[in-house]
């Protein structure tokens, strides 16, 4: 391992798309359902929201495979962000995603699992902490080993979280042949605008984490169309996925009936395996999870990387290891942090303050970086594009726009989370300011 080592161009398109599915697709699939029908109202509105959400998805999608492409790189956003709006704003988001988006999510899912797996083997009030703490600590070790002689692994827990999927189409099917009807007649209400656009909020939720992909443009095997093909297909393949998995429920529940669930998932599979398939389901969500997991720490440890390569002070976090073909350090650095936050966690409701902690964060850098593509297009005119994004400036515009909405439906709810987070980002900055750029 030297200071001169760098990434390297090994991983392929299918690759990407596999960390793209296992990160998105987490367990949040098996919570928003019920919000959404509980606002759209009838079957039609549900498919419709769902795929309004991968239609912006999509549209956010071309964005970024144009930065990526335009400018790869381990850092992602913060690459390209830094070249938009300069080096304070870039550091900002790459300590935004250090200590807030990306360590906040990895702790957020350790207590999904916790929840889950507490119901199965009760380890008591402090069950779903120490669930918690030791999924973020044996995940950081897995990804130690790096990207180079993993793969195998990583694709094998990912069809863990798709199966979990799969499986609540295999439970509307059984009931479909025993002839066993909805849980509901009813259509469920008429959607009104307002109902439409509040359920649009929890989709574009559950479709959240796609962008990070683009802190592996600079190992994509492609480099011109590699992670166009991997971030266009990652979406696709996501939005097939939860438009399978809403028509499970909506068949198996009802539309009501689906509005009504607290745990819409695991009704569904309870009507039709029995009660124990609670367990089933309980390992389902921990495998979903855990997928979510694995993204997280991969990509989010390179944009914490490249952005301490860049600054005095940084260098031992700023490596790369060439034998692991991975950030190591970075991958240390972040798991210490996510480990403080499951303490959090622990402390102030757990999941529920963790949403607070990163989501207004999350949704204010992703419309900056829907906005980069034009302020990008602007200051470097005759910069080489691979691919640029159609329609161009309305679909950046539209994207910014939609993340935007997120932004502000984040804040309108905003708890004491939500102001611890933002108040980090402010430490961000005062901490860019004494940590000097490279020359």
């Amino acid at each position: 391992m030297t200071d001169q080592a760098a990434p390297t161009r090994h991983l392929s398109v299918a690759y990407v798309i596999m960390i793209a599915v296992g990160m998105v697709v987490g367990a949040g699939i098996f919570k928003s359902p019920a919000l959404v029908a509980d606002n759209a109202g009838t079957a039609w509105a549900i498919y419709g929201v769902w795929l309004v959400g991968g239609l912006i998805s999509l549209i956010g999608a071309l964005c970024y495979s144009e930065l990526a492409t335009a400018y790869p790189s381990a850092g992602g956003d913060y690459h390209f962000l830094t070249k938009a709006y300069g080096r304070e704003f870039g550091f900002a988001f790459a300590w935004a995603r250090f200590s807030v988006i990306n360590t906040g999510s990895i702790a957020l899912l350790g207590f999904v699992i916790g929840d889950y797996l507490n119901l199965v083997w009760d380890l008591g009030p402090h069950g779903p902490a120490l669930y918690a703490l030791i999924s973020v600590v044996v995940m950081t070790l897995f990804n130690l080993r790096g990207t180079s002689g993993g793969a195998t692994a990583d694709y094998a827990i990912t069809s863990l979280e798709v199966l979990g999927l799969l499986a609540l189409t295999a439970a509307s099917a059984w009931l479909i042949m025993s002839g066993t009807p909805p849980l509901t007649s009813g259509a469920g209400a008429a959607p009104s605008p307002a109902g439409v656009g509040y359920a649009l909020v929890f989709v574009l939720l559950a479709f959240g984490g796609w962008s990070e992909m683009a802190t592996l443009s600079a190992e994509v095997k492609n480099p011109r169309r590699g992670m166009l093909q991997a971030l266009v297909g990652a979406v696709v393949i996501i939005t097939l996925l939860y438009l399978l998995a809403n028509w499970a429920l909506i068949r198996g529940l009802g539309v009501e009936g689906l509005a009504q669930s607290k745990a819409p998932a695991a009704d569904l599979m309870a009507r039709a395996f029995g009660p124990h398939a609670g367990v089933v389901l309980a390992i389902a969500v921990a495998a979903a999870a855990i997928t979510s997991i694995n993204g997280t720490i991969i990509v989010g440890a390179r944009t914490t990387f490249a952005a301490a390569r860049e600054r005095a002070g940084l260098d031992w976090i700023g490596q790369w290891d060439g034998r692991r073909d991975s950030p190591a350090h970075a991958i240390l650095a972040q798991g210490a942090v996510s480990v403080v936050l499951v303490g959090l966690g622990a402390v102030y409701q757990g999941f529920e303050t963790l949403v607070d902690y990163t989501a207004p964060v999350y949704w204010a850098f992703l419309t900056a970086s829907g906005l980069a593509v034009i302020v990008l297009r602007q200051r470097f005119k005759d910069h080489a594009r691979p691919f640029e994004v159609p329609l161009y400036p309305l679909l950046p515009l539209v994207f910014s726009a939609s993340s935007a909405l997120m932004l502000w439906s984040s804040l309108n709810y905003v708890k004491q989370g939500a102001l611890f987070g933002l108040a980090v980002v402010v430490i961000g900055l005062a901490i860019g300011r004494l940590t000097k750029p490279k020359l």
